[in-house]
């Protein structure tokens, strides 16, 4: 018969390389379950950000020849070419609009200000799409908020300023087809993990409207 599970018990809570953009928490802790009875000491390392915790990630699209086109951004991701032992594929790493929200952000703003910093596009009524997710809750409490933002088929893209970073340097913008955008992450020439769980809920959206 399987136990089941109370609580967890904080043993010791340490913090390493704080800094930085991101902390190294470990934790020493026991589970402890509905008998009573606890596991001996077992430790776990996650990954903190201390300029916010989640993201929002933004599915900028458009009407265009009767098809749905959606905004891709191709930008330097440096843990792929250093973190790796192959090489990746290309020099920048093509996914959606995202960013960090901040603490005091209002989601929506947050969104309209990555689209414009990141795809120089001013984007309103902006749309959630599903609940928000954990993508890797081993490594970091993390949440990836999801949202759909329609533009006008011949909205004027300014030019995108970024945020002051110089990754923001060398990024790239493409318009696709929706269903090319799909082919891609189905073939592996897209392989953001966010940006395909964003294509496939706007795809979602879209079929029920």
């Amino acid at each position: 018969m399987m136990r089941e599970l109370a609580s967890i018990e904080l043993v010791r809570d340490e913090r390493t390389g704080e800094g930085g953009h991101l902390a190294l928490r470990r934790l020493r802790v026991r589970l402890v379950f509905r008998d009573g009875t606890k596991t001996k000491e077992g430790s776990w390392d996650f990954v903190e950000r201390a300029m916010g915790l989640d993201a929002v990630v933004v599915a900028i699209w458009r009407r265009r020849a009767q098809a749905v086109e959606v905004l891709l951004r191709a930008g330097v991701r440096v843990p792929l070419h250093f973190g790796r032992p192959e090489k990746p594929q290309s020099m920048v790493f093509p996914e959606l609009v995202a960013g960090i929200v901040e603490p005091g952000d209002v989601l929506e703003e947050r969104a309209a200000d990555e689209a414009r910093e990141e795809a120089g596009l001013a984007v309103t009524g902006l749309v959630r799409l599903g609940p928000p997710m954990f993508p890797t809750p081993g490594m970091c409490a993390e949440m990836f908020h999801f949202v759909a933002a329609e533009v006008a088929p011949d909205a004027a893209m300014e030019p995108a300023g970024g945020d002051g970073s110089v990754f923001e340097e060398g990024a790239r913008l493409e318009w696709l087809t929706l269903d090319e955008a799909l082919r891609r992450c189905g073939s592996g020439e897209i392989q953001d993990l966010k940006t395909e769980v964003g294509l496939r809920r706007l795809k979602d959206a879209l079929g029920a409207t």
